[in-house]
């Protein structure tokens, strides 16, 4: 059975991630500081590195095949640049960026020949709001993260990035919602984790961003 750590477990993303990978016959643990989480569940704040070396003493797997760096605070990080505090800063680039490389050097001696990182980033690691400027630097950090851990660490270990658009499980969405996407709809968790399982077993790839955002990254956006 292969083995498989979801950091952020409890999340609308991670959950999918976590179920679709127990039903192709995975063994499962989160990383998470939330309950919730499908599978084996390990209380962790990736920010700490003495907090993921003791969730890996805790989990105590000696062989792993796959980590996917999923965790990470999302809405509260959205912020005027003047009003954020440099603690709201370090929170969110410690949760998404630094939680991804503790998390990635603690996996990398369990990886066996074979095994895979994919790193959750963000299409707003290519595109912004503005109030989202410390998710996107932590959202972007982790692209370049991927980029170069794919050179270091191959061939033993692929690495690669997928990078989100509206993902939601919402029903009540405006038929604008809908039809402003390429392929017509939003995405859906599952979307995600058909590419995260895409990516564990593509062996020819590595180091590389897989957008998965309905072609809203694609969309040429000007008002008329």
């Amino acid at each position: 059975m292969k083995r498989a750590i979801v950091t952020g477990g409890s999340g609308l993303i991670g959950q999918e991630i976590c179920s679709a990978l127990l039903s192709d016959g995975w063994e499962v643990a989160s990383f998470d500081l939330k309950e919730g989480a499908i599978g084996q569940q390990i209380y962790c704040d990736l920010s700490s590195e003495k907090s993921v070396t003791e969730a890996f003493r805790t989990l105590g797997w000696d062989q792993l095949d796959l980590l996917v760096n999923n965790g990470g605070l999302v809405y509260d990080t959205f912020m005027q640049l003047g009003d954020t505090s440099l603690e709201q800063w370090n929170n969110t680039i410690g949760s998404h960026l630094t939680g991804a490389f503790l998390m990635s050097r603690a996996a990398s001696p369990l990886l066996t020949g074979g095994g895979s990182i994919v790193m959750m980033a963000s299409t707003r690691a290519l595109m912004s709001e503005g109030v989202d400027f410390a998710y996107a630097a932590a959202k972007g950090g982790m692209v370049a993260l991927a980029q170069a851990l794919a050179v270091q660490l191959g061939p033993k270990i692929r690495v690669n990035t997928i990078a989100p658009g509206w993902i939601t499980n919402e029903t009540n969405l405006r038929a604008e919602d809908e039809a402003q996407h390429p392929v017509g709809r939003v995405g859906r968790p599952q979307d995600i984790a058909e590419a995260v399982l895409y990516l564990a077993s593509a062996g020819f790839v590595t180091g590389q961003t897989l957008v998965v955002d309905g072609g809203m990254t694609k969309k040429m956006i000007y008002v008329e």
